[in-house]
């Protein structure tokens, strides 16, 4: 991998993004890249590096952001060949794309997603045994004891476990920053009062309803560990596999499959993205595997009409 490439990678994961590193395996002749080849693909379709000519570079951005979404990664193999798209071969997602050149490639999509951001509040024996339990699962957990703390924008879940210090401002902020999971560690009586407190302060009932206090699922838990280990057991049942910014890009939906638009020259599938090569036409917006089919349409657009 280039030196630059290495340096964007850290600066990636360091940053929180999503990405997907996609690394060229084997290349049948004749191909532009070679085995070793490689390229970061970001959540907005932006991609940097090289791992083919524009036909093969828009199949690798519409697979990689499929991948991202679904948190996983795979093996993706691009040939000429229509005929062979879709070809069910375990492990391997095979495309045909009749613009390559004649050759096929075989790519590696590395999906590298953040680790799971959990944002704990206090400093007793609850809090300090979250920040194990969730170290243990290999996740992101920050600790922290002030209320006004920023949170940030892909935070999978707060729990408040202070013991009475700070609680509230910290539930208000999570509740606005619409975290997916937001907890409150107290007896049930304590909860109550904490719950009574927000709705003074103006808090909708139906926010309210979104803070699990107390935190955690009833699994009979009694010391600080069992405790966090049932909260992160709660965390883990009720929250998505992936978590992507809720800042990202507008045109890359924030779950599901990613928007495809059909090449109108080679009926290739092709992501929607201002990454993509596009071009207007009678007030809509085409998209296209390589420059090639674009110019194509540019050229004769009633031909291709659909």
């Amino acid at each position: 991998m280039r030196a630059d490439l290495l340096s964007r990678v850290d600066g990636l994961r360091s940053g929180r993004t999503p990405f997907v590193l996609a690394t060229v395996v084997r290349a049948e002749r004749p191909t532009s890249a070679k085995p070793g080849d490689c390229a970061l693909v970001l959540a907005d379709g932006t991609i940097d590096g090289f791992v083919g000519g524009a036909c093969a570079e828009s199949t690798v951005r519409l697979e990689s952001l499929r991948l991202l979404q679904a948190g996983e990664s795979g093996l993706l193999r691009i040939t000429p060949r229509a005929g062979d798209g879709g070809t069910a071969e375990e492990g391997v997602r095979t495309v045909g794309n009749p613009c390559l050149s004649g050759g096929t490639l075989e790519i590696f999509l590395e999906a590298m997603i953040p680790p799971v951001l959990v944002v704990v509040h206090g400093e007793a024996p609850v809090a300090r045994a979250l920040v194990r339990v969730g170290h243990a699962l290999d996740w992101d957990v920050r600790a922290g004891v002030d209320p006004d703390a920023p949170i940030a924008p892909d935070t999978a879940a707060v729990v408040v476990a202070s013991h009475g210090r700070g609680e509230a401002p910290v539930l208000r902020a999570a509740l606005r920053a619409e975290v997916p999971y937001v907890a409150l560690v107290a007896s049930r009586r304590r909860a109550a009062g904490v719950l009574d407190d927000l709705a003074a302060q103006g808090v909708p009932a139906g926010q309210r309803e979104r803070i699990h206090a107390p935190a955690g699922l009833d699994i009979g838990a009694r010391t600080a560990p069992e405790i966090a280990l049932s909260v992160f057991a709660e965390i883990v049942a009720q929250s998505p596999r992936v978590v992507l910014p809720a800042s990202g890009p507008a045109d890359v939906p924030a779950a599901g499959e990613p928007a495809v638009a059909i090449d109108p020259v080679c009926g290739m599938e092709v992501a929607v993205t201002t990454a993509s090569i596009s071009a207007q036409h009678d007030g809509e917006t085409a998209y296209f595997c390589g420059t090639g089919c674009r110019q194509a349409f540019l050229d004769d657009p009633q031909r291709f009409a659909r």
